[in-house]
C-alpha cells in the first residue's frame, strides 16, 4: 500500500455559535489542510497520483473557504465551523473528485501550529 500526502493552506474567520468561551467571538485562523491518499498500484510514471493533480483538486475546494467568514458558507451556515467539521467537509468534497482506484484515507486540518483535527472514514 502506498500513501501520498499534500498540504495546502487557507485563511478564514469564524465563530462557534454553541460554545461558551473565547471561540464564540469572531476570530480567524491560517489553516493548513493535509490530505493522505492511499492506493495499491502506481501509474506508469512510478507515482500513485501526481501531486499537482491532488493540489488542483484541493484548490477547487479550499478556494470556496479562503478569505471568507465561514459561518456564511454552506454547510457552516448551519453546522458549527469547528476544525472537526471543516476536516469532514473537505474529506467529503475531495472524495467526490478522486479517481475510484484511490482511497482518501485522511484529511487533517490544522488551525494553529499545535492543534488539529482529522477526519477518517471507518
Amino acid at each position: 500500500m502506498y500513501e501520498v500526502c499534500v498540504r495546502m493552506g487557507f485563511s478564514a474567520a469564524h465563530n462557534l455559535r454553541n460554545y461558551k468561551g473565547k471561540c464564540e467571538a469572531l476570530h480567524g485562523h491560517n489553516y493548513q489542510v493535509e490530505v493522505a491518499i492511499r492506493g495499491e498500484k502506481l501509474e506508469n510514471g512510478g507515482m500513485l497520483i501526481d501531486f499537482s493533480h491532488i493540489k488542483s483538486l484541493m484548490k477547487e475546494i479550499i478556494q470556496r473557504l479562503d478569505h471568507t467568514y465561514l459561518n456564511e458558507i454552506v454547510p457552516f451556515d448551519i453546522e458549527e465551523p469547528s476544525c472537526e467539521n471543516i476536516s469532514r467537509y473537505i474529506f467529503q468534497e475531495l472524495k467526490k473528485r478522486l479517481p475510484s482506484n484511490l482511497k482518501l484515507y485522511r484529511v487533517t486540518v490544522w488551525e494553529s501550529d499545535d492543534t488539529c483535527s482529522s477526519f477518517l472514514e471507518p
